[in-house]
């Protein structure tokens, strides 16, 4: 059944004041991309674009702005420009915007796709940490993962923010949050705001629960993943996260059904103490 106006009409604006919010900002930073050898997916050695990749996005008033990208890789010239408008933003509800976690996700993820893919972003002050996943239908037709690409973002607008400390492995870095409390909010496509479920306590963080599936890695901005190298028969979860200061870990899920359509966004923030 069709949302009716009014349910679609309030989806759109919290996500358009959401975005507003978050990516209204000069966004500089580097990307490194990483991919597949004739072992699989390489998490050690990524490639670094050659430029800066940088996200001006704009705001000429409360309802409409642009978005204009340059040193980007998959752009013709390494840019691309396009307006933003209240009223058509995020209409096929690919979009989607926790208050400090926001991207986009393709809504199906089967076969006969070209490619399918995810952006995650967190935000912290004015640091931006993004992850991008890419999956594209392998030799035998089913699709596997064939690329990530990690981004430390820092708005130029604002006072540079200091880079964060690196940790030597992945499992250092999850060993930070084991056994903090967190709270759990949940968002749906095509769901009215009000009609979410309410934030509630999640268990607390263990290593086991977000290390699900055989691709893990650590990244620039302490970006962490966990993402099956190959879909699987039946339902299944992404797992993407980051340490945006010492004492907060959030954690995304993006779910999947056994018809591998997308039912809905998980955010887990944790904290050594009760939630804030």
């Amino acid at each position: 059944m069709q949302a009716p106006n009014s349910q679609l009409r309030a989806e759109v604006d919290q996500a358009w004041e959401r975005m507003r919010a978050s990516f209204d900002g000069d966004w500089l930073g580097t990307t490194t991309w990483y991919g597949r050898d004739s072992h699989g997916m390489n998490l050690e050695r990524g490639i670094a674009n050659a430029t800066p990749s940088l996200y001006a996005i704009r705001f000429a008033d409360a309802h409409s702005g642009e978005w204009h990208g340059t040193g980007l890789r998959y752009a013709p010239g390494g840019e691309r420009r396009f307006p933003l408008h209240r009223h058509t933003y995020n209409l096929g509800h690919n979009c989607w915007h926790f208050p400090q976690t926001a991207g986009q996700s393709s809504l199906r993820m089967a076969a006969d796709l070209a490619k399918a893919g995810h952006e995650v972003n967190f935000f912290h002050g004015r640091s931006r940490s993004m992850l991008v996943v890419l999956y594209e239908p392998g030799a035998d037709g089913h699709l596997r993962l064939e690329s990530i690409a990690a981004t430390a973002f820092r708005c130029e607008r604002s006072a540079p923010e200091p880079s964060r400390p690196g940790f030597t492995s992945l499992e250092a870095l999850l060993t930070v949050p084991a056994g903090w409390p967190g709270m759990e909010s949940t968002l749906n496509p095509g769901v009215h705001p009000d009609q979410t479920a309410p934030d509630r306590p999640c268990p607390a963080f263990s290593a086991e629960t977000f290390l699900r599936h055989g691709v893990s890695g650590l990244f620039e901005d302490h970006l962490v993943c966990s993402l099956p190298d190959q879909l699987p028969v039946g339902s299944f979860e992404l797992h993407v996260g980051c340490l945006v200061e010492p004492e907060t870990f959030v954690h995304c899920l993006i779910g999947f059904d056994a018809d591998h359509q997308l039912v809905g966004w998980r955010e887990r923030r944790y904290h050594p103490t009760k939630q804030r």
